[in-house]
């Protein structure tokens, strides 16, 4: 007999979510999602997903309940408002919280599950809007293993390298380090890109030698053949990634920890946002340099 598959909700479906819901309603989940914007679920919902007018709608329809949202406020009103999953939900429920937040919020929003009967992992991820398309997302968890253990099949609908990291909150503190890798790497990457239009190079060949050898990267081969076309529409936005690396640079300061690269990153981008790029790419960072 084959066993029946979990309900599922989705809250946030914008770039990346849209793609990873419908990875799942390739594999015939009941959906249940909701979006701030409903226009933006239009596809999914005239494709079988079927629309919630609230998180608290969401909360009393499914059993697995996925949130990829902006902010750490945004997480934080979708948990813990009185029209949010936490005090709407029935026992057993699992959210599952993949927005790039604090680990401090992770922490509470898990043993808040825990006292009202309820379970949370946070499972950030990495890939961008290529990997949630291609369903190649890495994901990083924390939280309860057994939990883990429990919605791993879920996870691997739009994800391959799907790594448990430890107790609630690892899951966000390792997205952390994945953004201070990035961070730098992209200040390295729009460089290299300078400097060969600068030297008289054909920037497409040097690529194609630079990004098969020590100097590869996610960024040199997935986003500087962006730079190059000045394609700076957002696979991730840059205001995001200025919040992203304001968690983990005040995270650093509560382990009283210096990260010059990052701060260094961080005031490039945050420049670029002032003079209007929020809304573009990450790879519109060389806009810095032009």
């Amino acid at each position: 007999m084959v066993a029946k598959k979990l309900s599922i909700g989705f809250i946030g479906t914008g770039i990346m979510g849209k793609s990873m819901v419908k990875h799942l309603m390739k594999e015939k989940y009941e959906l249940f999602i909701y979006n701030r914007s409903k226009e933006k679920a239009e596809e999914l919902i005239n494709n079988g997903a079927q629309w919630c007018e609230s998180p608290k709608e969401v909360a009393k329809s499914a059993e697995v309940i996925f949130t990829m949202v902006g902010y750490p406020q945004d997480v934080e009103e979708i948990y813990f408002g009185s029209e949010g999953l936490l005090n709407n939900a029935s026992d057993g429920v699992v959210f599952v919280e993949m927005t790039t937040s604090t680990p401090t919020l992770a922490q509470k929003i898990y043993h808040t599950a825990n006292e009202k009967g309820l379970h949370s992992l946070d499972a950030p991820v990495s890939g961008g809007d290529i990997g949630a398309k291609n369903g190649t997302l890495t994901i990083m968890v924390g939280g309860d293993k057994e939990i883990f253990d429990k919605v791993s099949p879920i996870l691997s609908c739009f994800g391959q390298n799907i790594i448990y990291q430890g107790d609630a909150g690892a899951g966000q503190h390792t997205k952390m380090c994945n953004q201070i890798a990035i961070a730098t790497n992209m200040i390295g990457v729009s460089e290299a890109m300078v400097y060969a239009k600068n030297a008289g190079l054909d920037p497409v060949n040097v690529l194609g030698s630079i990004s098969a050898g020590a100097a590869g990267s996610f960024s040199l081969s997935n986003l500087a053949p962006r730079m190059l076309a000045e394609d700076y529409s957002p696979g991730f936005f840059i205001k995001h990634f200025i919040k992203d690396m304001g968690i983990a640079l005040e995270e650093a300061d509560k382990m009283n920890l210096q990260l010059p690269g990052l701060e260094l990153a961080k005031k490039l981008y945050d420049e670029l946002a002032e003079k209007g790029e929020d809304n573009s790419g990450t790879q519109a960072l060389i806009k810095y340099w032009e």
